[in-house]
């Protein structure tokens, strides 16, 4: 299964999402899951969010300091793309995640 972290209720500021998105990685690491999906939206006409930009900054630096594997936006989450299969190869549950044919920008998956 992959773990949701749903951003887009409103009460998240950049600074609490990113401090969420980081302890739930660490919560994450602990259950052994391979990934987890976070719900952050896109912003307004599509143009990318606040929160959405500034997660990925972190996110990226993140994957230098090896805290993560990788990272990749929803749009390429889908079974025909090479950093979604190896994901699915470590967790075949998650071939059942509803976001996976709708190439779904207001999504990030990190693969832990």
């Amino acid at each position: 299964m992959l773990k949701l972290i749903d951003l887009k209720d409103g009460c998240y500021n950049v600074e609490l999402a990113i401090a969420t998105v980081e302890i739930e990685i660490e919560h994450a690491k602990k259950e052994g899951l391979v990934a987890i999906k976070v719900l952050h939206g896109y912003g307004s006409h599509g143009k990318g969010g606040v929160i959405a930009l500034h997660l990925r900054k972190a996110l990226s630096q993140w994957k230098k300091s090896g805290f993560i594997q990788n990272y990749f936006g929803g749009d390429k989450w889908n079974m025909f793309d090479e950093q979604s299969k190896r994901i699915l190869l470590k967790d075949k549950t998650i071939y059942n995640d509803p976001d996976m044919t709708t190439s779904n920008p207001g999504i990030t998956i990190i693969e832990i």
